[in-house]
């Protein structure tokens, strides 16, 4: 929030105004009343009378300080100290109205707002425990299972082919998962930079497309492309986590109909549009899609671990692109990458 603030305390200048022109005023008032005396009387009450002045603007200096900049302040301590300690249910009331903000209610708003981005993080970092906690824990379980049953002598060949092919597939689940977080890990601390060379985006578009062909037959999906060839100075690794992510949403959400991946050149960009025909998401969940950590499917029906789409949106904001989505529950949803440097 920023609000151009007025840069002075009118009733802090009114008080020191006050105070100042009272002493002067009070000290004039004594000498005129004295003046007939002798110089060292007067010199005298003159030294009083600046003593007395100091003690009342020092008075009047120390309850200005109580009221317009400790108690300020010591709420602004009061809130850090719950922050420090881990409590991000703070909430600290501004001292004036909006329209007379001044440099101390902004720091308490800018205190609020980070509270409620931590407050938020929190609650993200928590979901992620408990959908990577989830994800991790079926997969061993599978895993120990398995492997306890691989130990019977009673089981043929072919039985054990396929309890092997089990372990290597939750096995493969858990190095997935593994990799996800250790890439985004990296692309958050910029360990990891983009090597940029001239590439065809579309060739790169159907090898992951090609990737997944199997599971699109498998499930009845129709698939439709419409890709034109171009090229672009980007990353090649870096274009396949945001392609292979964006089709295993669309394959993973869609039962039925079909899906949608079209490449075409829009000015100085590539656009990319991949859509389906699947289970499509709320707005709400919208919101929140790309954040680190966050799963809109909370019943853990489908594989993933919230990880996909931040990935994705970290890439791009790296690549300097841009990523938007439409979804309507029920209908489907549409993913749209813009990339530049044609």
């Amino acid at each position: 929030m920023k609000k151009k603030l007025s840069g002075f305390s009118v009733w802090g200048y009114i008080l020191f105004f006050t105070t100042i022109a009272f002493n002067f005023t009070l000290s004039i008032l004594i000498y005129t009343q004295i003046q007939d005396r002798s110089t060292g009387f007067i010199a005298i009450i003159m030294v009083c009378c600046i003593f007395v002045s100091a003690a009342l603007c020092t008075a009047v200096d120390i309850v200005r300080r109580k009221i317009m900049i400790e108690r300020p302040v010591q709420r602004i301590l009061e809130a850090t100290d719950r922050i420090s300690k881990g409590d991000f249910n703070v909430e600290i009331k501004p001292i004036h109205i909006f329209s007379k903000y001044d440099e101390y209610d902004m720091i308490i708003e800018n205190i609020n707002v980070m509270m409620r981005e931590l407050k938020h993080n929190e609650v993200l970092k928590n979901d992620f425990i408990s959908n990577v906690s989830h994800e991790i824990k079926t997969p061993l379980a599978v895993i120990q299972s398995y492997a306890q049953a691989l130990k019977s002598d009673k089981l043929d060949l072919g039985t054990k082919n396929k309890y092997l092919d089990v372990l290597i597939s939750a096995s493969r689940k858990l190095g997935d998962l593994v990799g996800n977080i250790l890439k985004l890990n990296k692309l958050e601390n910029q360990s990891i930079a983009p090597e940029a060379e001239k590439l065809n985006v579309a060739e790169v578009l159907r090898s992951c497309i090609i990737s997944f062909e199997d599971i699109i037959e498998g499930k009845g999906l129709r698939l439709e492309c419409e890709l034109e060839d171009m090229e672009i100075r980007s990353s090649k690794s870096y274009l396949e986590i945001i392609f292979n992510n964006l089709l295993s949403n669309a394959v993973k959400f869609t039962e039925q109909g079909e899906i949608r991946i079209s490449l075409k050149r829009e000015e100085s960009y590539a656009v990319i549009r991949i859509s389906d025909s699947g289970c499509g998401i709320s707005e709400e969940v919208g919101k929140h899609i790309f954040d680190k950590f966050y799963q809109g499917d909370t019943s853990h029906s489908k594989e993933g671990n919230g990880l996909g789409l931040a990935l994705v949106k970290k890439v791009i904001d790296i690549l300097g692109g841009e990523i938007t989505i439409e979804s309507t529950v029920n209908v489907g949803t549409a993913f749209t990458v813009r990339l530049g440097s044609l």
